[in-house]
């Protein structure tokens, strides 16, 4: 990687990529310094490797989820949201989206002016257009969009999705999500499909997952593909393993697929989520070797004392895991913990817990999954001591 920087005509509003005039190499070397601080205890009294940081050969384009918000004016104002502010600054390409991805978010707001559906208005509550999302596939021609509104009828909608369709042939579903509640959060609970399955799917490490509006999937797939291979490391070798926080599935799916001797539990208090990952299973033949059970993790383990896992994946939400979590897992004893985190100060604290609990670290590896960013994901692999 050389010395290349990379201009955005957005980025003194955005600040989206606060390191983009940073060049890359040099944004790889700061993370794994950050890295190489925060675990230095763990490195020093374990004897754990911090690897080298995976970073990408071409971190452009890498997002493959988009969104903008909409409020009203002259023209209806779509784009992002500037630094520290609810004010909307116009964006008409992104350097960090997939190709595509901000045209077509930016032609809803033209559609919508079109067929004069009204922009939401944050402070009085009026109007309708709230968001836009879009999903771009990555290893396939698929792409989700979906509009979330205030109300649940969307005037036009068929000359709606016409139009859009027409700018836009890729599009395989429209989705409203309809969201009436006074809030930041961006979706709501209903779904109205306006065309296609209302579903999109894609594809990591050869397996195909279905991706609906309120799917958690991963936004760099080309990372999370490395991020996976680093978390599965031991599912090759392993009769049966636990798949925490599972989500849609898509790390226990990815770990039958590779070994077909693999015995695969997932544990998800999400409903939604875990048909799912059933469905995921079953596209993808590993169904009969894959359980996934809608329950909060902590209480569905204090439940299985005679169960018996060679491995046990974490990939916990930003706040990491909890110590009552960490204590119910010590007691199923795995003999490999992979913690996957995209938060590695919380990580930091859980893996303290976790070598009180008997298991030492073996290994770190600091992936870049939003290059320009100061963030960072960490992958552990811990053995039972």
């Amino acid at each position: 990687m050389g010395y290349k920087t990379y201009t955005c005509q957005y980025a003194k509003k955005c600040g989206g990529c606060e390191l983009l005039a940073v060049p890359y190499e040099l944004q790889l070397q700061r993370k794994q310094r950050a890295m190489e601080e925060l675990f230095a205890h763990v490195v020093e009294q374990d004897g754990a490797q911090l690897a080298p940081i995976v970073g990408m050969e071409r971190p452009l384009a890498y997002r493959h989820k988009a969104a903008t918000p909409f409020a009203p004016g002259k023209r209806m104002r779509c784009g992002f949201f500037e630094r520290g502010s609810h004010r909307i600054a116009y964006c008409a390409h992104c350097l960090v989206e997939a190709e595509g991805a901000r045209e077509i978010l930016c032609d809803v707001a033209r559609v919508a002016d079109a067929l004069h559906i009204p922009a939401y208005h944050e402070d009085s509550g009026r109007g309708l257009l709230r968001h836009a999302i879009v999903r771009c596939g990555y290893a396939t021609n698929e792409t989700l969009l979906t509009v979330v509104t205030a109300g649940p009828k969307l005037p036009h909608a068929a000359e709606f999705v016409r139009r859009l369709r027409k700018r836009h042939p890729r599009l395989t579903s429209v989705v409203q999500n309809v969201n009436q509640r006074r809030t930041n959060a961006m979706l709501g609970n209903r779904n109205n499909v306006l065309f296609g399955p209302g579903v999109m799917h894609d594809q990591l490490l050869g397996c195909t997952f279905e991706i609906g509006p309120t799917s958690f999937y991963q936004t760099n797939p080309q990372q999370t593909e490395r991020l996976y291979t680093l978390a599965l490391e031991h599912a090759t070798d392993a009769n049966r393993l636990l798949d925490a926080y599972c989500g849609t599935g898509t790390i226990g799916v990815c770990a039958a697929h590779a070994n077909p001797q693999l015995e695969v539990v997932g544990v998800e208090q999400v409903s939604g989520a875990v048909g799912c990952a059933r469905r995921n299973a079953r596209a993808n033949g590993v169904a009969q070797r894959c359980t996934f059970a809608c329950a909060d993790a902590t209480a569905w383990m204090a439940d299985q004392s005679h169960a018996s896992f060679d491995l046990a994946v974490l990939d916990p939400p930003r706040a990491g895991s909890t110590p009552e979590f960490l204590a119910g897992l010590a007691k199923l004893a795995p003999a490999r913990i992979s913690y996957v985190s995209c938060n590695p100060t919380t990580q930091a604290r859980d893996l303290d817990q976790l070598r009180k609990l008997g298991y030492r670290v073996e290994r770190i590896t600091p992936v870049d999954m939003f290059p320009h960013t100061k963030h960072v994901e960490t992958v552990c692999l811990l053995t039972h001591s």
